[in-house]
């Protein structure tokens, strides 16, 4: 009996491309390996940046996890209209954003929303609008441990904000929050090491707060690099995003990680311009390309193809002469990263044993912002 690779559409002639293509057995598998990796699924607030999908969240409702992070307005709306009911903003709400972050407080008032903080002026600002609502708004102290974007260095500055914050009227401070995206070496050893020098300041910050009296003090830390090594410590909330879908560029950078792939892109060639040519309909508009070429997208079906041009519409890739490709036929394309990527569609193909049934809208982008 011929066996079919797992990624086969057998109607794909009923996808137009580029397309985005969803496999939800294999987004199931990805959710239960990253519930299996922490001793009590309390410890999982998992990023939904990456699917921006109602329908994900839903799965990750049904499998127990009940808190989620997200890093726009527009995906707070999307997991609070999916029922979750614990949302963190990972972000600083500056003052045009905080009458829409309010709007979805009080439209959702059965769930508990916080937002990200850095300052004592953000502070005082989310205290005022909060005190004027006469609604109280739950925050977390971001904290910089080496990404050096946003968040403040976890020392006596920390402390300072920590203690100012308790003080604001109508400010709730649930904890601390801290991302270390720059921490993913290959090797599972140094990425430990790196992550245990990263957080001993964090730690150390937390000792403080709890000698000063405060009540134990809430982590939230990682993404999906350093997800095991958080995973590995007590009283850590985790939050890898893109465990759910994986892409290519984290199946070669963490091979420790036992995701599986569980969204592509479907393209089809559309032109011969050479003998040892094809081009491709998935240009930087369906792919992400902040990569340089040779790492936007590999084509599971055809591994040999080599990048060469890429443009909004089209992407002209090398093979050999007396290749055997055609104008029409379909390439399965893995992205190097698949988050950026989910942002370029409206909405995504699923597939189920290995057919097309459905489509589920990337509703994260569409709320608002």
């Amino acid at each position: 009996m011929e066996t079919q690779e797992w990624y086969t559409i057998r109607n794909a002639d009923a996808i137009d491309t580029p397309a985005l293509v969803l496999y939800p057995e294999r987004i199931r598998a990805n959710i239960h390996a990253a519930t299996g990796m922490t001793d009590h699924i309390e410890r999982l607030r998992p990023h939904v940046k990456t699917h921006k999908s109602p329908e994900v969240t839903k799965l990750l409702l049904e499998a127990g996890i009940q808190w989620f992070k997200c890093a726009t307005l527009a995906e707070a709306a999307m997991l609070a209209h999916a029922g979750a009911p614990d949302i963190l903003l990972a972000y600083q709400p500056t003052a045009a954003k905080l009458g829409r972050w309010l709007e979805l407080i009080r439209k959702f008032s059965g769930v508990t929303f916080s937002c990200l903080v850095d300052n004592a002026a953000t502070g005082a600002l989310l205290s005022e609008a909060a005190q004027k609502a006469g609604i109280p708004l739950h925050v977390y102290i971001d904290l910089n441990v080496g990404m050096n974007r946003t968040g403040i260095k976890p020392d006596e500055g920390a402390l300072e904000l920590y203690e100012a914050l308790t003080r604001m009227p109508d400010i709730r401070v649930e904890g601390l929050h801290a991302y270390d995206g720059h921490i993913n070496e290959t090797d599972i050893t140094q990425r430990n090491d790196s992550c245990t020098r990263a957080f001993a300041p964090v730690y150390f910050l937390r000792t403080l707060l709890k000698e000063r009296g405060y009540p134990p003090v809430k982590l939230i830390a990682g993404g999906s690099p350093t997800f095991s090594v958080h995973a590995g410590k007590p009283d850590v909330e985790c939050s890898p995003g893109t465990f759910v879908y994986w892409d290519k560029g984290y199946q070669e950078l963490l091979p420790d990680l036992r995701f599986v792939p569980a969204a592509l892109v479907l393209a089809r060639i559309i032109s011969l311009p050479a003998p040892d040519q094809v081009c491709i309909d998935l240009g930087y508009k369906s792919i992400a390309a902040e990569q340089p070429i040779n790492r936007r997208v590999f084509f599971l079906n055809a591994p040999e193809l080599k990048m060469l041009r890429h443009s909004e519409e089209h992407l002209v890739a090398e093979t050999v002469p007396g290749h055997g490709w055609k104008i029409g036929d379909l390439l399965y394309g893995l992205p190097y990263h698949i988050c950026p990527t989910v942002a370029l569609y409206q909405h995504a193909e699923v597939v189920m044993d290995g057919a097309k049934t459905g489509e589920w809208p990337v509703a994260g982008k569409d709320y608002m912002r």
